[in-house]
């Protein structure tokens, strides 16, 4: 028996589609004969600029020289203790001379660097078990200095975006303020969380002017956290230009990227209401699901979820408790949708499937891209699915409002997929996005291309509810 080949998109001309009909018998046709036609153009509408990577944004982070292998007593195969003896070892007209150099080049480019290169040294000579060490100001400075580097950590690309309400109210009359994350990926290949923030009216995106300076937070461990693995609190000090931070690998199970921050505003049921954002720590070999906290962007946890599946990526929180427990979406199995619920917020363990791959864009793999946006009608969900050759698109779901494990609607033909003028980039074929912000019934879409670069789209939100089935 034969089945009905459907008509399949394959690019998108901007952000319209173009079908291109198989025979009815699953022949191939050839495609120098295919007749072009456009679908579904309405739903979708390009907006606002696109982001690109950056070489010139920088931050100071720690920096630790490698040790001496020849050493042999292992004991003094770190090379930390000779260079601070050399400092120690200048003159103070010398130590002064090489800060008025260091600081000629860090200042304008860096905030608060006195702080950052004393609080380096701190952490490295002056731990609370230990006294503190007989060092002037200046030989402290600059043995911050000496162990400090510049990171340029958006040098290679700048990609997957997620986007909450802003914690201040708009500056702009009408319009929905936003914070906007971002994957930036730099030097070795890592990636950290940046920032940037700005206003969306329902037809455009104005977003803020972007801080001259980035800003290393304050790293310290989270008191009460497993001694092996007690999670980090950040605090970022006087800063007050959200664009300015960057959150970059600070622990081992981090050492090798932040990847993919899904952001949501959460409200609890008496009214309180605070920031979570999920992401896949990269640890090496190993990958596993951290969650980040924060009530204003000032000062963060980041702690590990426990899940059946430890190397799980893409659990998106749902931004309200679901009788009377937390809810969340994830990708247990690598290519499904499941639902997951919990009574804490650092362990889940209770999921299964509500959503498998049904349609060719989706037949690898099928996921949530943010967390769920609550209508009237129930809880929207912005989709990714990969198709052949890896090619990935994006669609959506409508989940019931009290029982989300009940699909009311799904997109039969994405909603954006590799456009053929722009796909090539770090990785060809992508676009990707961790998170949509509602304002009335429009819902404003940030995308990674190629995992290079960011742009912006709306979707009207009664027309694609339409579509879904």
């Amino acid at each position: 028996m034969k089945s009905k080949c459907e008509n399949w998109v394959i690019a998108r001309s901007g952000l319209e589609w173009l079908a291109l009909p198989c025979s009815s018998t699953g022949a191939a046709i050839d495609p120098t004969k295919r007749e072009i036609k456009l679908l579904n153009h309405a739903l979708v509408t390009e907006t606002g600029p696109t982001l690109h990577a950056d070489p010139a944004r920088v931050v100071i982070r720690p920096f630790v020289p490698g040790d001496d292998p020849t050493a042999p007593d292992p004991a003094r195969r770190s090379r930390i203790g000779r260079i601070i003896e050399r400092i120690i070892g200048l003159d103070a007209s010398t130590c002064r001379s090489e800060l008025e150099r260091i600081f000629a080049s860090l200042v304008g480019r860096h905030g608060d660097v006195e702080q950052v290169l004393l609080r380096r040294c701190n952490d490295l000579i002056c731990p609370p078990t230990l006294p503190s060490p007989a060092l002037t100001t200046d030989q402290m400075l600059l043995v911050g200095a000496y162990m400090s580097a510049e990171y340029s950590y958006a040098s290679a690309a700048l990609f997957n975006p997620s986007i909450v309400p802003h914690p201040e109210p708009p500056t702009l009359s009408g319009a929905t303020r936003f914070v906007l994350s971002l994957r930036a990926v730099g030097e070795g290949h890592l990636s950290s969380i940046t920032f940037r923030t700005g206003h969306f009216d329902g037809a455009s995106v104005t977003l803020d002017p972007i801080s001259d300076v980035s800003i290393p937070p304050h790293i310290e461990p989270l008191p009460g956290g497993h001694p092996d693995d007690p999670g980090v609190r950040l605090t970022c000090g006087s800063c007050t230009d959200i664009s300015s931070l960057v959150i970059f690998p600070v622990t081992f199970r981090q050492r090798h990227g932040l990847e993919d921050l899904r952001l949501v505003r959460f409200q609890e049921e008496n009214g309180y209401s605070f920031y979570l954002g999920t992401y896949t720590a990269v640890g090496g070999e190993t990958v596993r699901q951290e969650l980040l906290r924060t009530s204003d962007f000032q000062s963060f946890e980041l702690s590990a979820l426990r899940t059946d599946v430890p190397d799980t990526k893409g659990i998106a929180v749902f931004p309200r408790r679901i009788a009377g427990h937390y809810a969340a979406l994830a990708r247990l199995d690598h290519e499904s949708i499941w639902l997951l619920r919990s009574n804490d917020l650092y362990n889940w363990t209770d999921g299964a499937i509500i959503l498998r791959p049904r349609w060719p864009w989706e037949f690898v793999q099928l996921g949530n891209c943010g967390s769920p946006i609550e209508l009237d009608e129930g809880w929207l969900v912005i989709t990714h699915g990969v198709g052949p050759v890896r090619n990935y698109s994006l669609g959506a779901c409508l989940l019931d409002k009290e029982n989300p494990s009940e699909v009311l609607g799904r997109s039969r033909l994405p909603l954006i997929t590799t456009d053929p003028k722009y796909r090539d980039g770090y990785v060809p074929n992508v676009v990707y996005s961790c998170g949509a912000l509602l304002h009335g019934r429009t819902l404003l879409l940030p995308y990674g291309i190629a995992d290079s670069f960011i742009s912006f789209a709306t979707v009207d939100v009664d027309r694609l509810l339409s579509t879904l089935s």
